[in-house]
């Protein structure tokens, strides 16, 4: 989440404990555990991973009630954190990743989460092997016809509220919600329920970085035990669950996961992160039918009012001559506007300028300019593209790159929308990391992906006999 988040909340005067001491295990025992955990690992039938903060703060994100946690740094009347980075270009821990594989390879059947950070979809956990208890930043859901959206930009609003935009299914066009709960909101069953059907099957409930005074969510994993299943916390604070556990490991959830990978033998992959954007050229015949009025826009593809939150600027220079003005887009939507010979067929050069926390600084895109808009729309195998660009992406570890996925005419105003991913992030995890934190994540230009500051995720809720959340104390 974003430390906006925190402020968003209703206010409440006790948020439970906070401030709980870490507990760091000696080496040979942290050895000898993974050890443990990896073999019944391998072992298992039905497992399922339950996830809190503690699998984001690597990634720059921190918790609420560690040492160093948002409410923690409250109570005793500290500065919070300062945002280096904006929150959604946090990108998943080496822990997000090693479920990615692991949930590929057959071997991790279901993901329970507590945080609102939307990493597990983005690092590439199937929705439907995912319940997000407390919703997601980047979700936005249509109540009427159920239709989620996944955004690029966090959604403005939290508390199931209403936001400013609507379906885009023609049948509906109802108005969409924010997915993220508020104090007073109850877990809703969507997600509630595939959980406890999942670990009420599971042979192994892994919890990771979770310190388990959530309820109802922090008694999911005991419904494992009535059917002869086995609970594991991997966790740098003692829990209430500590004693149904059949093994607890103190230590960083990241330097645990990286463990058990190498002795089942599985590559953590690394984490390629594709964003998309449009390029909408809209055309209208002069009065004295030669010349050609055209605007050229580059905008998001979530809605004609969204941000396009990984483009900090562009600059647009031609490619056929001096003759046309080149021009330096600073405010959203980017829009060029110009007129040319209505035969004139030429080549515009798209420089965007990324935000901080993409990889590279900028990419270049060159953009046909013809007024012969196809009426047809060009059928692309969008699945195809996307992993061509990953796996290129991973060979050579750079960003930029990009694909048109997707081309249409629009007939009013008559234009062509061509849309267009492009590689903004490529990370690479690095297991010998420091013992300061754990792990170590690579970016391109081999940079450690320290993303400090950005706000932690992890809530504690206590369902009351009127079915809504409080705080457990």
């Amino acid at each position: 989440m974003s430390l906006g988040y925190a402020e968003k909340l209703s206010y409440i005067e006790d948020v439970g404990k906070v401030g709980m001491s870490e507990i760091f295990e000696p080496l040979h025992v942290l050895q000898e555990k993974i050890e443990r955990l990896a073999a019944m690992i391998r072992k298992s039938k039905h497992l399922v991973v339950f996830t809190g903060a503690g699998i984001s703060t690597s990634c720059g994100i921190p918790d609420f009630r560690g040492p160093k946690g948002i409410w923690t740094l409250q109570r005793e009347g500290k500065a919070l954190p300062q945002a280096s980075l904006p929150f959604h270009r946090a990108m998943p821990s080496m822990t997000h990743m090693a479920l990615v594989e692991l949930e590929k390879a057959g071997i991790l059947q279901f993901v329970i989460s507590q945080n609102i950070d939307g990493l597990h979809l983005r690092s590439g956990i199937p929705r439907d092997k995912l319940a997000e208890l407390h919703g997601n930043s980047f979700m936005e859901i249509c109540t009427s016809c159920g239709t989620e959206y996944l955004r690029d930009f966090e959604v403005e609003t939290i508390g199931l509220k209403e936001t400013s935009r609507r379906c885009s299914n023609v049948d509906c066009g109802a108005k969409l919600r924010d997915t993220v709960l508020d104090w007073e909101d109850a877990l809703p069953p969507k997600e509630m329920n595939p959980a406890e059907k999942h670990c009420r099957m599971a042979d192994v409930v892994l919890c990771l970085g979770t310190s388990l005074q959530i309820t109802p969510a922090c008694n999911l994993p005991l419904k494992s035990l009535r059917g002869g299943g086995k609970i594991i916390i991997v966790n740098l604070q003692e829990t209430p669950k500590d004693k149904k556990a059949s093994l607890v490991i103190h230590g960083f959830v990241d330097k645990v996961i990286a463990g058990v990978m190498d002795r089942l033998n599985i590559r953590i992959p690394p984490f390629v992160r594709i964003d998309l954007f449009q390029v909408i050229l809209t055309h209208t015949l002069s009065s004295d039918k030669r010349f050609v009025n055209w605007i050229l826009r580059v905008a998001s593809v979530h809605g004609h009012k969204a941000p396009l939150p990984f483009i900090k600027h562009v600059e647009v220079s031609f490619l056929d001559g001096p003759n046309y003005k080149e021009a330096i887009l600073h405010k959203q939507p980017f829009q060029l506007k110009r007129r040319t010979v209505k035969t004139k067929i030429f080549e515009v050069l798209l420089k965007l300028v990324f935000s901080d926390g993409c990889g590279c600084v900028s990419s270049q895109i060159k953009v046909p300019i013809d007024f012969k808009v196809s009426p047809d729309c060009i059928n692309y195998d969008k699945d195809a593209i996307l992993q061509k660009l990953r796996d290129t992406a991973t060979g050579d570890p750079c960003c930029g790159q990009h694909e048109v996925i997707d081309k249409k005419p629009i007939s009013n105003p008559k234009s062509e929308a061509t849309v267009y991913a492009i590689v903004t992030n490529v990370l690479q995890y690095n297991k010998t990391a420091p013992e300061s934190n754990g792990t170590a994540m690579k970016s391109r230009n081999g940079g450690l992906n320290g993303i400090a500051g950005l706000n932690g995720i992890q809530t504690s809720w206590k369902r009351s006999r009127s079915g809504k959340r409080k705080p457990r104390t």
